[in-house]
Parts: structure tokens; sequence; C-alpha cells
């Protein structure tokens, strides 16, 4: 068998716009909390948000996910009125720098917030909780944009207590089904949804492991996947668990390496979009894949 398979020939489409998931799609993460794991703070003002997004544009990215709420284990929760205030002007920023073609992805669980960051121009909706939310499965019928649903149990600050599987790839695969069926029951299109396996969410490391060696496992879902590990604990711990240059103990940003090179096995697995922190390692990693599939043929 090739080391080298095709991805699967997807597309989404929002508004006049289509999406070739048939290739490497990288989204580049834009935090604009106060308290996000990794980069929380630098990047709140307008300014800095929409020079930070024209970098990442610059090395690589088709997409950027921006976000206004933590999701690290045990955030607070935030207020709609302040989610708006973060996240809003910086998507109008962002479509008046950088123009149409960009897509644009806000990182949220709340219905209202999507409405609104949809009204200025915003392309997908990245749910960590997967349309869960009142009234969040309805706005994404009513908007008709590609949705990301991701696995999780619970909430951000009881999730670590429900990770416990039997199997973790089947189990997973059965609660996004699950997933599927209840939003597109409630009118969300079928080929409008990009899953998520949820890396970095009611996991520990050995789920982890087994989720990233057998990820080709949820191709059978027969949709679009989304892969995040960028920065995550997870990867912290295959440092440390392995004494990679005796290291005990990580910063986020010293994980770019070994996320990048998760990035690539997802890849290798049929994931089309990577997000991460690091869109230019990842954007050289992904010219390597790409330059090898094609030479693979021989």
């Amino acid at each position: 068998m090739s080391l080298f398979q095709p991805l699967p020939a997807y597309t989404v489409t929002s508004r006049d716009k289509v999406l070739d998931l048939s290739q490497p799609n990288i989204m580049g993460i834009l935090n604009v909390t106060p308290d996000s794991f990794s980069d929380g703070g630098q990047f709140n003002g307008i300014d800095k948000a929409v020079a930070h997004c024209q970098q990442m544009i610059k090395a690589g990215a088709t997409i950027i996910d921006i976000g206004g709420e933590s999701t690290r284990p045990n955030a607070d929760a935030v207020a709609t009125d302040e989610e708006i205030q973060r996240v809003i002007p910086i998507v109008q920023a962002i479509r008046d720098h950088c123009g149409d073609s960009i897509w644009l992805s806000i990182d949220t669980s709340n219905p209202a917030v999507m409405q609104a960051a949809f009204e200025v121009g915003a392309d997908i909706w990245n749910d960590v909780r997967a349309l869960k939310r009142a009234g969040a499965a309805a706005m994404a019928a009513q908007l008709d944009i590609p949705v990301m649903l991701m696995h999780m149990r619970g909430e951000p600050t009881t999730m670590n207590n429900l990770a416990q599987y039997d199997d973790v790839i089947s189990e997973v695969h059965i609660e996004l089904k699950a997933c599927i069926d209840e939003v597109t029951s409630m009118g969300v299109k079928r080929e409008k949804i990009i899953i998520d396996p949820g890396f970095g969410f009611a996991k520990n490391y050995e789920h982890h492991c087994v989720l990233l060696s057998q990820l080709k496992n949820l191709q059978t879902l027969e949709l679009p996947m989304m892969f995040g590990i960028s920065r995550k604990r997870f990867l912290a711990e295959v440092l440390t668990k392995t004494g990679v240059q005796g290291l005990t103990t990580t910063q986020p940003p010293e994980r770019d390496t070994v996320g990048t090179a998760a990035g690539i096995f997802a890849l290798q697995q049929g994931a089309s979009i990577i997000r991460t922190h690091n869109v230019t390692m990842m954007q050289q990693a992904v010219a390597l894949w790409s330059q090898l599939s094609a030479y693979d043929k021989y």
C-alpha cells in the first residue's frame, strides 16, 4: 500500500465560495482571548490581530480560526456580549485588510456570536460543543454554512473526569455519528459538516496515542476531517515521557515540531484541515508531503 493516500475528494461551500478539501488546508489559529493556554492576550488588539492574520496568510494558511472564548480545561465561561466585543471587530478588520478569499472560521459555541460574525463575513462555524447549546443547530441550519463538529464529553470544567473508554476509536466514532444524526435531523445539511476527533478534550495520554494511530478509521463516517492538536498537553507528554533532550516540562511553542509531525500523520490518514499555531512550520511539512505524494506513482 502506498504511504501517500490521496485525500478524500470533499468540498464545502459557504455563500458563493468553495473550499477544496481534496488538498491539504492549513487553519491558522488567532486567539483574541486574555486566557488561552498558549497565546492568551497576545493578539487582542485589532492591529496586532490583523498583522498576525496577514503573517499566517503569507505563510500559507487558507483558513483563519478566530476564538473569543478559551476552551482550555477549567476555563471560565464568557458572556455573550463580551465574546461579541472580542470577535466581531476582529472579523470586520480582517475582511477589510485581507479580502474575501481567506476563509474565516469562528471558534465559538454561542449561536448569537456566530450569527453576528456571519453578518460581517465569517464563513465557517467551529464548535467544540458540536452545536449542543440551545439554538445552535437551528442557527447553523439557518446560516447554511460549514460547521465543524468536535467530539467532547461534558464541558471544559468536567471533561477530564469523563475520559473513560473501553475502545476510544469505536466510541468516538459512535458518539460523532450520533451527533451528526442529531444535527442533520434539526436541519443542518450533511454536506456542510466537517468532523473533529477532539484531541485535548475528554481524552488522556493513552487515548490520544490510540486515536492518532488509528485516525483513518473515522473515514468511514464519510465526512471531511479537521485535525487540531497544536501545542496541546499530549504533545508535551510525548516529549517528557520519552525523555527527548532531557525535557521534564515544555512551554507551548516548544511543542510545535512534534505537533507538526502529528499533523502529517493525520494528513496521511485523511484529515483535510490541519489547525495550527505555527503555520510556517506546518506549511513546510505539507509542502514536502505534497511533493512526495506527487512522485509516489512512479
